[in-house]
């Protein structure tokens, strides 16, 4: 029993024409993923966890939640209405760090949380108009200044104990009950303090929270102003506004099929009914090939020169002597009587041919080495082969030929 020997057709992509043809590709999609890892890294060291008391950054408060963890006060954070409503409390302070970016619903539900008990401080960092009218009404956010260091100029005990501080931002114009209004730009307060309400808690409006980041905090008074604001109580929500609260969707906010005319509704349908049809049209079984007569004929020989060029060019002596090989195999099947079904099987093509050239010991010999041997070594091999291939073909269709003929007896 003989093993049939694999040969590697030397038209198949190798390794080194794989990399040739997809290197570019590959640099390309390293450059861009390089690309995108430094712009990730660069935008998250300038932008992340801004006022956030868990982030180092420059941008971050950690140091804020430390300073008042060590004088007692309890930080939470929480990014959505519901749970500031369930973790503000007695005797706590709420720090709003975004409350532009809440809707009217979240606003008037963070109000309503806060006035339900007794004793507690709002603090909002740069309120624009919406959020004053919920939770400071009849105050006005006026054309915001440069951020630098400010003297109190007021005579609130916070501020003159702090001194000097950061701050700046919007200024706020205040009815004639506002309590504190320290920190003038332009003869309008950066930082307001409104009366407490029934419920006892007064609010604070700050036009910039720069003095609360890491990188500013140890500078002027900023930390003693941020530790009296933010320490007055012993309980502090500090409130990270998210996009994923459900609360944050607007109830008058109209999607994408709401700016559709309802008229074009009937013609969308009827387009994606038209769309099915056609579908289920195309896509019907087609009918048995129809014959096409060429336009050109080619032949037979242009076709063979054609093969052995393009093997040729590609140097695929294995391809080109195996070819050769299996259609002597094929000719020479019928001639020696075995069936073509065995024309590749040794075992049986071999002794066949064996007995037919009985005569010349050297052919039998190079048979099997003719017909089943190795790939040659180069191009004068390989039409040496095709040579040998030839006269043993001629050698055999000869016998053929002259072989003596049985007549039947009359």
């Amino acid at each position: 029993m003989t093993t049939a020997t694999t040969h590697t057709t030397a038209l198949s992509p190798t390794t080194r024409r794989l990399w040739a043809r997809s290197r570019g590709l590959l640099l390309a999609l390293l450059l861009l993923v390089i690309t995108g890892v430094a712009l990730a890294a660069l935008q998250s060291g300038q932008q992340h966890g801004r006022l956030d008391p868990r982030s180092p950054d420059r941008p971050g408060s950690q140091a804020l939640a430390r300073l008042l963890a060590a004088h007692g006060v309890t930080s939470k954070v929480v990014t959505t209405s519901e749970e500031v409503a369930a973790a503000v409390g007695p005797d706590t302070t709420l720090l709003v760090t975004r409350p532009d970016v809440l809707t009217k619903r979240q606003l008037s539900e963070l109000h309503t949380a806060t006035g339900q008990h007794a004793t507690g401080r709002a603090v909002l960092l740069a309120p624009g108009t919406t959020a004053l009218e919920a939770f400071a009404p009849g105050v006005r956010a006026e054309s915001p200044v440069d951020i630098s260091p400010h003297r109190p100029l007021c005579s609130s005990p916070v501020a003159r104990r702090a001194g000097t501080a950061l701050l700046g931002g919007l200024r706020y114009t205040a009815p004639g009950g506002a309590t504190d209004a320290c920190y003038l730009s332009g003869g309008l307060p950066t930082l307001l303090r409104l009366p407490a309400s029934a419920a006892g808690r007064d609010t604070v409006l700050l036009g910039s929270p720069d003095f609360l980041h890491n990188q500013h905090l140890a500078e002027h008074g900023n930390a003693s102003l941020a530790l009296q604001l933010l320490g007055a109580h012993k309980h502090l929500v500090w409130f990270l506004p998210s996009l994923s609260d459900p609360s944050s969707i607007s109830d008058d906010q109209r999607g994408l099929l709401d700016l559709v005319p309802t008229g074009w509704s009937w013609g969308l349908l009827q387009l994606v009914l038209a769309a099915v049809i056609a579908a289920f049209w195309r896509a019907r079984r087609l009918g048995p090939l129809v014959p096409e007569r060429l336009p050109v004929t080619v032949p037979a020989a242009e076709t063979t020169e054609g093969h052995a060029r393009l093997y040729e060019q590609a140097n695929a002596r294995d391809r080109a002597s195996a070819v050769l090989r299996s259609a002597t195999r094929s000719r020479l099947a019928p001639l020696l009587g075995v069936s073509p079904t065995h024309a590749h099987t040794p075992d049986i093509l071999l002794p066949a041919l064996h007995a037919r050239l009985s005569t010349s010991a050297g052919a039998e010999a190079n048979a099997h080495a003719l017909l089943f041997g190795p790939t040659p070594e180069d191009d004068r091999a390989l039409v040496l082969l095709a040579d040998e291939l030839d006269a043993l073909e001629i050698s055999i269709v000869s016998q053929e030929r002259h072989a003596p003929r049985e007549h039947p007896d009359r």
